[in-house]
């Protein structure tokens, strides 16, 4: 079992589900090396997006709490960052401030870029995924670092009837490396 074809089994799986969408940069067309792993997702199931990662957050909140299971794709952590507030602020929260009324089931999909065969500088490989976990009492953060890790990971954040949103981390190295 290959990293990147364990993605793609994951995204195909997921597109089954008459609620998912996928939304975000490079997820129409190509541009990113996540954009390969949903070239048979059928197009009507994915909405690209501009560069606007904290509307983007904020619109995939609004399709849970309407019903749909948003996969919310942000090809890097550092693009991440920029919907911070929509994450921490918003989604992590929004049980609370509901009296869990609202459990809006979100799927975020991140990855810490890839350093070979070229290195993108340090804007572009950050992994914060210990950071988010510290900020977030709602949202379970799951770093895949082996290949037999990644369709459990994202069957369970479909599956899941909790409500809890999930962020998926993947590693941009391993998708050629292992």
């Amino acid at each position: 079992m290959r990293y990147f074809d364990e993605l793609k089994r994951s995204m195909e799986f997921l597109a089954e589900n008459p609620d998912v969408i996928f939304l975000g940069q490079a997820v129409a067309c190509p541009g990113t090396a996540m954009s390969n792993t949903l070239k048979n997702v059928a197009a009507e199931k994915l909405l690209e997006l501009p560069v606007a990662e904290e509307m983007q957050m904020g619109i995939s909140t609004g399709l849970a709490l309407g019903g749909k299971i948003p996969v919310s794709i942000f090809p890097r952590w550092n693009f991440l960052l920029l919907a911070m507030n929509q994450v921490v602020n918003h989604l992590d929260k929004l049980p609370r401030m509901s009296n869990n009324g609202f459990r809006p089931k979100v799927i975020i999909r991140t990855g810490i870029g890839s350093e070979r065969p070229l290195h993108p500088q340090y804007q572009h490989v950050g992994d914060f995924t210990e950071a988010l976990r510290l900020m977030c009492c709602n949202i379970d953060v799951i770093r895949l670092d082996e290949p037999e890790q990644v369709f459990p990971a994202y069957k369970h954040a479909l599956e899941r009837e909790d409500g809890r949103p999930t962020l998926l981390v993947e590693w941009g190295d391993y998708h050629n490396e292992k």
